[in-house]
């Protein structure tokens, strides 16, 4: 067994360079070699009517980049890609990610999308913006569709505040989020792999409503009840992530609320503070799901059908 550990084409972050090398240090300790590539090699392609992919010789690929036309390419070529394509498609848009989980009886606070803007003249009008404070009140949440670590999410306090933000955002996918006074300034991060919780990292910061440790927050171990790690385990069951961040909001009562879904979380700072080896857990549920993947596809070739 071999694998392909595919990485962003251009980012330089070290975060990614992390979670690759950690990925596959822990593979090869249970013997699994695997490649670290950069996703700029134009692996897959549309040709003769068909899906050509360029991954002979690997029997899985842990995707963590979220061009998700390359991921699609590779699913559908037949080799095993970790997440899967509708997981990260889910994952990657905020508000896909709602729209997926409504009806999972997962408590979100309440959502509007964002207006979508053809014409980047045209100026936002104060009637949308007194629809949205009177729906979500103030300080109101505007959040842009897509990001990470934090970045693309604002508080408007105020209809002057608003009506600049949505100015900002409107020729991007975005939406608008009551805000969940009782936990700003601190989250509660939980990572599920393989449909289980492996533990939680409450995170917070003293000088922004982001906790986000890519905007300067800071993290802890935190012991999860059977409870909450039940319910992040039903979220990413109902998103069908095999690997997943999950962040929730710790409300004034009642069961938590889910802030975000992250398909390729970051998991150094998770590891340190925690002391869970999480690239081990992954590792090791890759390697199970693909020789699983083998077993089955070996029994379906040996049936006879007469």
């Amino acid at each position: 067994m071999k694998g392909l550990i595919l990485i962003n084409a251009y980012s330089r972050m070290r975060a990614f360079e992390v979670q690759a090398s950690r990925l596959a240090e822990e593979f090869a300790a249970i013997g699994i070699e695997t490649d670290i590539r950069r996703n700029d090699g134009f692996i897959a392609r549309i040709e003769g009517g068909g899906i050509e992919a360029e991954c002979g010789g690997y029997s899985f690929c842990v995707y963590l980049d979220k061009d998700k036309y390359v991921l699609e390419a590779l699913e559908r070529s037949g080799i095993p890609v970790f997440n899967r394509y509708s997981a990260v498609e889910a994952c990657d848009d905020k508000m896909v990610t709602y729209l997926r989980l409504a009806g999972h009886n997962v408590r979100m606070p309440k959502t509007l999308s964002g207006l979508l803007c053809y014409d980047p003249g045209e100026p936002v009008r104060r009637e949308s913006a007194e629809k949205v404070a009177g729906e979500l009140g103030f300080p109101v949440v505007v959040k842009e569709c897509y990001g990470s670590m934090g970045r693309g999410v604002h508080i408007a306090r105020g209809m002057g505040e608003l009506m600049a933000l949505m100015e900002k955002v409107k020729t991007v996918p975005h939406l608008f989020q009551e805000f969940v006074g009782s936990s700003s300034g601190r989250d509660l991060r939980v990572i599920v792999v393989g449909g289980k919780a492996a533990g939680g990292m409450l995170r917070r910061s003293d000088s922004d409503f982001r906790s986000n440790i890519g905007c300067g927050g800071s993290g802890e171990a935190y012991a999860l009840a059977p409870e909450t790690a039940a319910y992040a385990e039903r979220i990413a069951d109902a998103l069908d992530l095999d690997y997943c961040g999950i962040d929730l909001l710790f409300p004034e009562d009642g069961e938590m609320i889910l802030c975000e879904v992250n398909s390729n979380a970051f998991f150094e700072a998770f590891e340190s503070c925690t002391g869970i080896n999480v690239a081990r857990l992954y590792a090791e549920h890759v390697a199970d799901e693909v020789v699983q993947i083998n077993h089955d596809a070996r029994r379906r070739s040996s049936v006879t059908y007469f």
